[in-house]
C-alpha cells in the first residue's frame, strides 16, 4: 500500500518545515529501519514542503495505525512532537497518494502555482532513493508516472509559463524598492542550482554588478563559470557593507548572515545606507533579527509566500484536469495489477485440468499434437472473456466480484484478494487539510 506523509506551506509554518528539512537524512534513515512495515521510501524535502512517500505493508498495521506509526517515526527522527506533526500535516493513502504526487510534481501545490523547479526536485528525490536502495517497484512506478504527468501539464497547458518561480516572485516584490537594476550592487550567497537560477533572474532585470560568496568555499569555481566576482571569507564583511541587495540561497544549516555580522558591515564608513536582503534558503540563511537593523529590509520565504499570486484560473483548471485524468488512469492500472493473482490462479487451474486430461489421453494413445494444440487454443479463447471482464471489474472497483465468482465456479482460491481502491485519506482525524 502506498502512503504519503505531507507537511507543506499549506499545513505548516515555515519554522516547522525548516526543522523537518534539516533532519531529512535522519528521517530517511529511520524510515529505512522500519523493517516489515515500511518496504520502501522516497523523501522529498524542498523549501515549501517535506514529504515521505512510502510503500508499506498494510497487513501489519491497518489504516490509521499505519499513519500514526509513520508520524511517530518522523517525530522521533526529527525531534518534533508527534502531536505537532499531526496538526501540521496530511496523510494520504492508496490512490490519493498518486493524485497528490502528480499535483505536486506539476507545480499545482507550490506557493507559486506552476513553478518550474519542483519537477526536477521530485526527480532528484527519486534518484536519491534509488542510490540509497529504498525504492520499491510501486514507488518507482508512481514516480515515473508523476514525471510523465508533469511533462504533459507543462506541454499542454500554460501553467508553467503563467506561474513564476520563487526567485522571480521575490525580485518582483523587490521592484518597488529598486529603481535602477543596472546600478544595484548584489551579493549572492550560495553556488548551487538555485544560485544559478537567481543569477539568471537578476541578469534578466539588468543587474551587472554581482559578487558571490560560498559558505563551503566554492565561490571561485562558480564565479569563473558565471562571470561574477568571488568573495572569500575574509572579504565577506566588506562585500556585505557595499551590497544594496543580498540574495541568499545556500543549503547550509546554520545562519550565514547573523545580526552581528550585518550590523558590523553596516557600521563601515562607506557602507550602503539601505539594503534589501532576500533569504531563499531553507533552513534560513539569514537570522530574522537582521530586520531590526536600521536600513535593512528582509524578505524571507514566509513573507514571499504571502504575496504569491492567485492561480491563473484557466491554466490551473486545465492542469488539474490533466492531473485528475492521470491519477484516475493510474488507479485503474493499479486495480488491474491487483486482479493479476486471481487471473493467474484461474489460468493455472484451467490449464492444470487440461494438462491432466491430455496426460490421460496420451496414456490411452488417444492424443495427437494437433489435438493438443487445438485444446490449448480453445482454453485460451475461453479464458479471454473472463480475463477482459476481470480487468473491467477491477477498473470499476469491483475486483472482489471476480475473485468470488472464480471461487464459486471453479474452486479457485486467491491468497491475497485485491484491495479496495480509491481511499482518499487514512481517516478524517489523521488527514489534515
Amino acid at each position: 500500500m502506498l502512503l504519503c506523509f505531507s507537511s507543506s506551506h499549506r499545513t505548516a509554518e515555515f519554522d516547522l518545515l525548516e526543522r523537518l528539512e534539516r533532519h531529512a537524512p535522519a528521517v530517511t534513515a529511520a524510515l529505512a529501519e522500519q523493517h516489515g512495515i515500511v518496504a520502501g521510501s522516497v523523501v522529498l524535502a524542498t523549501c515549501n514542503r517535506f514529504e515521505a512517500y512510502l510503500d508499506v505493508d498494510a497487513q501489519r498495521l491497518a489504516g490509521a495505525a499505519t499513519a500514526d506509526h509513520v508520524i511517530e517515526t518522523v517525530a522521533a527522527a526529527s525531534g518534533i512532537d508527534a502531536d505537532v506533526l499531526r496538526s501540521s500535516s496530511a496523510v494520504y493513502s492508496d490512490d490519493a497518494v498518486a493524485e497528490h504526487l502528480f499535483s505536486v510534481s506539476s507545480g499545482l501545490e507550490s506557493v507559486v502555482v506552476g513553478e518550474g523547479e519542483i519537477a526536477g526536485q521530485v526527480r532528484r528525490a527519486l534518484q536519491a532513493a534509488r542510490t540509497s536502495g529504498t525504492v520499491t517497484g510501486n514507488l518507482e512506478r508512481v514516480f515515473q508516472v508523476a514525471s510523465r504527468t508533469s511533462r504533459g501539464v507543462k506541454n499542454q497547458t500554460g501553467i508553467m509559463t503563467a506561474g513564476r518561480s520563487m526567485v522571480r516572485l521575490a525580485l518582483e516584490l523587490a521592484e518597488s524598492r529598486i529603481t535602477d537594476w543596472a546600478a544595484v550592487r548584489v551579493l549572492l550567497v550560495g553556488t548551487g542550482k538555485y544560485a544559478g537560477a537567481s543569477l539568471a533572474a537578476l541578469r534578466e532585470r539588468g543587474v551587472v554588478d554581482v559578487q558571490v560568496f560560498s559558505p563551503t568555499g566554492r565561490a571561485a569555481k562558480f564565479a569563473l563559470s558565471h562571470d561574477v566576482v568571488p568573495v572569500e571569507s575574509d572579504d565577506l564583511l566588506e562585500a556585505l557593507g557595499a551590497a544594496d541587495l543580498v540574495v541568499t540561497c545556500s543549503a547550509v544549516t546554520d545562519h550565514v548572515i547573523t545580526r552581528t555580522l550585518l550590523a558590523d558591515a553596516i557600521a563601515a564608513p562607506d557602507a550602503a545606507e539601505r539594503r534589501l536582503v532576500i533569504d531563499l534558503g531553507l533552513p534560513r540563511n539569514v537570522d530574522p533579527a537582521v530586520a531590526e537593523l536600521r536600513g535593512v529590509e528582509l524578505l524571507d520565504l514566509e513573507t514571499i509566500s504571502i504575496h504569491a499570486p492567485v492561480e491563473e484560473l484557466n491554466a490551473a483548471a486545465d492542469a488539474r484536469e490533466l492531473v485528475g485524468a492521470a491519477a484516475a488512469e493510474f488507479a485503474a492500472q493499479s486495480a488491474e495489477q491487483a486482479i493479476t493473482p486471481a487471473l493467474v490462479a484461474l489460468r493455472t487451474h484451467v490449464f492444470g485440468v487440461l494438462d491432466a486430461e491430455i496426460a490421460r489421453a496420451r496414456s490411452r494413445g488417444d492424443s495427437s499434437e494437433q489435438t493438443e494444440a487445438a485444446l490449448r487454443h480453445l482454453a485460451g479463447v475461453l479464458l479471454h472473456t473472463p480475463s477482459v471482464r476481470a480487468r473491467e471489474l477491477a477498473r470499476n472497483g469491483d475486483a472482489q466480484a471476480f475473485v468470488d465468482a472464480a471461487a464459486a465456479l471453479f474452486g479457485v482460491e486467491v491468497e491475497e484478494p485485491p484491495r479496495a481502491a480509491g481511499l482518499r485519506a487514512v481517516d478524517d482525524e489523521t488527514a489534515a487539510s
